[in-house]
């Protein structure tokens, strides 16, 4: 049986394993085949490129964002401002939505 992701695109996270320990912020994407997520300034690489002027390409060394497995990555409460993990809950209505474990407020 496959398991869920928790962490979703456009959620503010925090890092808690790893050479970016404590940094945070926003998942760019998220592959759930493989388990990984790309956040916005962690894990930045270097990477060397051709320039190519048909399309603008200037070339040189360009940083950019690599990937991070999930399991290195907490999600912050928007309102308690805490790294959590992710619970669930019901709304009146009946839909399941995403909850935090210290303060019960949902994660959008």
């Amino acid at each position: 049986m496959a398991w869920t992701v928790s962490i979703r695109k456009g959620d503010q996270v925090r890092v808690i394993a790893g050479r970016d320990k404590g940094k945070t912020g926003r998942v760019l994407t998220v592959n759930q085949d493989k388990n990984v997520a790309t956040v916005e300034h962690v894990n930045m690489l270097k990477r060397h490129t051709r320039p190519n002027p048909a399309k603008q390409i200037k070339g040189g060394i360009v940083e950019r964002e690599g990937t991070i497995h999930i399991s290195s990555l907490m999600v912050v409460c928007g309102s308690c401002n805490k790294p959590t993990r992710v619970g669930h809950s019901f709304l009146a209505d009946g839909s399941k939505v995403r909850a935090c474990q210290h303060c019960g407020a949902t994660l959008s």
